[in-house]
């Protein structure tokens, strides 16, 4: 079965994000341990940590380069993959 979820939510930043993302869910779904989830959490988090590093060399690299346009935009991208990154941290802060 699939589905698309919406929902909005504020920030601190003061900006809203509206955006849909599909969820299937098939069959049964076990859970993982509380190690294992812990684990993939900070894999991940250090994961998206290194392609924002990445994404901020390309920033100065286009910035450098005159490509001001594509570098606001990958700017922004930024901002999202830090606020992704906030979101992942206090997470596994729960955990």
């Amino acid at each position: 079965m699939s589905d698309i979820e919406t929902h909005e939510h504020t920030h601190d930043h003061g900006h809203p994000h509206d955006h849909e993302h599909p969820h299937e869910h098939g069959g049964e779904h076990k859970p993982q341990s509380a190690d294992e989830n812990i684990a993939l959490l900070k894999y991940m988090l250090e994961h998206n940590r290194h392609h924002g590093e990445d994404l901020h060399e390309l920033y100065h690299s286009l910035e450098a380069a005159g490509n001001s346009e594509a570098a606001a935009l990958v700017s922004e991208a930024l901002h999202y993959y830090d606020h992704g990154n906030e979101k992942l941290a206090d997470a596994l802060k729960l955990l």
